[in-house]
């Protein structure tokens, strides 16, 4: 007479595993930001910010968010809205292309990392952001930046523009932003005979990510 397939004879499908353990990763961190202010949710395999963390995160305030390393396309407009206080923000190594509007609301921002993503326009809320000291701009695929609106964040003190494809003329223009007070990171010029004025970056080393100072 046949018992049927025992617990140990059931196969383990190796994806729910993983997308288990990956919510299980989301639900600790979130209990840890709760004591430490800081939402470490990088690395956690994200396509999009579960609606469990706003829930979750509903009666903490958050100071620093890190959504580094994951598989997101979008920030949701209701992410400024959920956590107004941030001052730190990471979203580097991500797919983004865009910024919702609504970051403007985070009046308290102090660093912002979108490095090693999609963008190929500068996103127009950054000009927004009023108390904004560092940001990480580097290894996307800008061309061009508004450098007089730029200019117009009179709290900047540090942009990164490393590892992008910025013609001459943006380089020159950022590098006039550079003063006592503000820091402009840029490649040395690698071509700047070429006939289309983009500079070559293919064979540039690497620069580091989201340094604290």
């Amino acid at each position: 007479m046949s018992t049927g397939p025992t617990v140990a004879s059931i196969p383990i499908n190796p994806i729910r595993v993983m997308v288990g353990k990956a919510v299980t990763k989301v639900v600790n961190r979130c209990q840890c930001a709760k004591e430490e202010q800081n939402l470490d949710l990088s690395e956690c395999q994200l396509m999009s910010i579960p609606d469990a963390v706003y829930h979750l995160m509903r009666n903490t305030v958050i100071l620093a968010c890190d959504l580094s390393s994951n598989v997101l396309r979008k920030i949701p407009p209701k992410f400024a809205i959920k956590f107004t206080y941030i001052t730190e923000l990471n979203l580097a190594n991500n797919r983004l292309s865009s910024l919702p509007e609504e970051l403007r609301d985070l009046s308290d921002l102090k660093r912002l990392d979108i490095s090693q993503n999609d963008y190929m326009l500068f996103p127009k809320v950054v000009f927004k952001l009023p108390n904004l000291i560092f940001l990480n701009a580097q290894k996307n695929h800008f061309t061009s930046i508004d450098v007089e609106k730029l200019k117009g964040v009179r709290s900047l003190r540090e942009v990164n523009f490393e590892d992008n494809p910025l013609t001459n003329a943006s380089r020159e223009q950022l590098k006039s932003m550079e003063s006592v007070t503000v820091t402009v990171h840029l490649n040395s010029t690698m071509d700047e005979d070429s006939d289309d004025d983009i500079m070559d970056l293919e064979n540039i080393p690497p620069s580091g990510g989201f340094n604290r100072q």
